[in-house]
């Protein structure tokens, strides 16, 4: 009998030896169980400070990111240690973005039944990327997408993909279509793109990273709604045509985050029908307002778009980090997503359906579909409108009051964003408004933002957070100074 090869032996003493150290990689039930009620009184002491406390507090001054004492042991510290630094360093500075009070920028939610699929999608780590890994896992985000598709009464021929947000989405649609319409390199500086002052600065980030940087970008000219006229478009379609350039990309906003325009979409999609332009809607904000029967006229032509963004983090109150794309033709999305690699010839071979990581340029993918499916499986999907519906009468509601108080207002808001400011007679508003900003954030206990249109400094209001309510818990503000000027005057926030 031939003698075991000493190598071999040395090898599994040393195999030994790290299985005992790595062990507790796989909690016991007790001490998993012990985590978990750990963390879940951690989560009540932030929700309850999150339903009573401030929306911002101000960061501590001077301190750099380096200052921050988060550190890392050899051996490892107690879960005690990792909540006491998130408490001290994390979860109770800067805004809040599940807060009630925030009403800055356009705020997401964070729904509860959210992370118990977060937690189900970490624990299970599906992989959703492919799917001869999970044809469920696959086939649940597929569903999503349809139902998406539906919705925005997409055709059947309707691929996408569930993205990490919006500036992935919208990055997606813009390859596609630069794909779809056959553009060579050497055209990039003849293709024009049009769009709004007020579209969404992803895109021209996405735009550059497509290669299309030194495409022409036409402004076009705005009303007093901040939406595309469509007639100066067609007279600048017109012009580029007549200067040997080529017309190309359309960009529709379906809810601007400056102040919440939408776009005359239908008619827009007439003009890229008739110019043969590829016609991309950015809904990211206000696309599930789709979802009421009376804001869905507003959104008219939604449908006729041949890419579409929308942010279930947004408009359906998910965690952040969840976004979608839907493309008309799946093909064309496959055409310009898909990957080849030797390795991964057996799920190539597998004959399952379209798989994510083909129409997206994720491989490696997080399970996020497991989030949105059970937000609306446990709350169905009639709630879902309810709170968009109550944002909007928010919104509005604040439109008037604000008024009341002498503030001079925007148009009155047909989504959940508006813009104010306070501008009386022979002061320049804008240090008046900028002081007023410096003031709401030092309070804290609720969180606005500021916008610049036309050189002109704006407050903006954004509901959206599904905890923002007409009664709120906050002990009402006192009455504050808008300028020590010869022109002061006092107003009171609710």
């Amino acid at each position: 009998m031939m003698n075991a090869d000493p190598e071999l032996t040395i090898l599994r003493e040393k195999i030994r030896v790290f299985e005992t150290r790595t062990r507790h990689m796989e909690p016991s039930k007790a001490v998993w169980t012990d985590w978990l009620t750990e963390v879940g009184s951690y989560l009540n002491e932030f929700l309850v400070d999150t339903r009573e406390g401030p929306a911002y507090r101000q960061p501590e001054a001077g301190k750099r990111q380096e200052d921050y004492g988060f550190s890392l042991a050899p051996e490892g510290e107690p879960l005690t240690t990792a909540l006491d630094e998130l408490r001290e360093w994390v979860d109770y500075s800067g805004l809040n973005p599940a807060s009630g009070g925030h009403l800055a920028y356009i705020p997401g939610g964070g729904v509860l039944p959210a992370a118990l699929g977060d937690l189900l999608a970490a624990v299970t780590n599906r992989y959703a990327g492919v799917a001869f890994a999970n044809p469920g896992a696959v086939a649940l985000e597929h569903f999503l997408i349809r139902w998406m598709a539906q919705l925005f009464e997409f055709p059947e021929t309707t691929g996408g993909n569930l993205s990490s947000g919006g500036s992935i989405a919208n990055l997606i649609a813009i390859t596609t279509a630069r794909d779809a319409q056959g553009v060579r390199p050497s055209e990039y500086e003849r293709l024009v793109i049009y769009g709004s002052a007020r579209m969404h600065h992803c895109l021209d980030k996405a735009l550059r990273i497509a290669g299309l940087g030194f495409s022409p970008l036409r402004e076009i000219e705005l009303d007093d709604r901040q939406r595309i006229i469509p007639e100066e478009l067609e007279k600048q379609i017109q012009l580029d045509r007549k200067a040997g350039l080529i017309p190309f990309l359309l960009i529709g906003s379906a809810g601007t985050t400056d102040t919440g325009s939408i776009d005359p979409l239908d008619a827009l999609a007439d003009i890229a029908e008739r110019e043969s332009l590829w016609f991309h809607i950015d809904a990211a904000y206000g696309g599930f307002f789709y979802m009421l029967p009376e804001i869905k006229p507003l959104l008219n032509g939604i449908s006729r778009a041949h890419s579409l963004v929308v942010d279930p983090h947004k408009g359906l109150f998910l965690p952040y980090g969840t976004g979608a794309v839907l493309i008309r033709d799946i093909q064309q999305l496959h055409n310009s997503q898909y990957y080849q690699a030797n390795y991964m010839q057996d799920a190539a071979m597998a004959d399952l359906g379209w798989s994510p990581a083909d129409l997206s340029p994720e491989l490696t993918k997080h399970f996020r579909g497991l989030r949105m499916y059970m937000a609306l499986k446990l709350f169905g999907t009639d709630v879902f409108k309810n709170a968009l519906a109550e944002k909007i009468a928010l919104c509005q509601y604040f439109h008037r009051a604000i008024q009341e108080l002498g503030f001079e207002t925007g148009p009155f808001p047909e989504l959940s964003v508006t813009h104010f400011r306070w501008a009386p007679p022979g002061q320049d508003p804008n240090p008046l408004n900028r002081w007023i900003m410096d003031r709401v954030h030092e309070d804290g206990r609720v969180f606005l933002s500021s916008t610049t249109l036309d050189d002109q400094i704006w407050i903006r209001l954004a509901v959206l957070s599904f905890r923002s309510k007409i009664l709120t818990n906050f002990p009402k503000m006192s009455k504050f100074t808008v300028l020590p000027s010869v022109h002061m005057r006092s107003i009171r926030i609710h």
